[in-house]
């Protein structure tokens, strides 16, 4: 399935394929504990390190995408049902993706 990875160290949204969403997850955003927030109505989740901030990573790199609370380090958008457990595609297009993220 396709996920969008939001990169702050490179400052750029790119589309990657996955196979397991979890552990693809995980993989990309580089840590195991994970959180997520719903980014607008048709369901598609941000994913991100819980401990981002915790963590004092140097030199992570941070974003904020639209209001939300801003993130340390990676960050994957998907798309998600029922809560963030059944996942797919996202709905938001990559391009308008790009336009609602910036790097700090």
């Amino acid at each position: 399935m396709k996920v969008f990875l939001i990169d702050p160290i490179e400052q750029r949204v790119s589309e990657i394929e996955i196979d397991d969403p979890m552990p693809g997850l995980r993989r990309l955003i580089g840590f195991d504990s994970l959180d997520s927030d719903e980014i607008d109505d048709s369901g598609d989740r941000l994913f991100f390190d819980e401990a981002c901030f915790i963590r004092q990573q140097p030199a992570a790199g941070r974003f904020k995408l639209d209001n939300l609370a801003p993130v340390a380090g990676r960050g994957v958008v998907i798309g998600s049902q029922a809560s963030g457990t059944v996942f797919g595609d996202p709905a938001v297009a990559i391009d308008a993706l790009s336009q609602r993220v910036t790097f700090l």
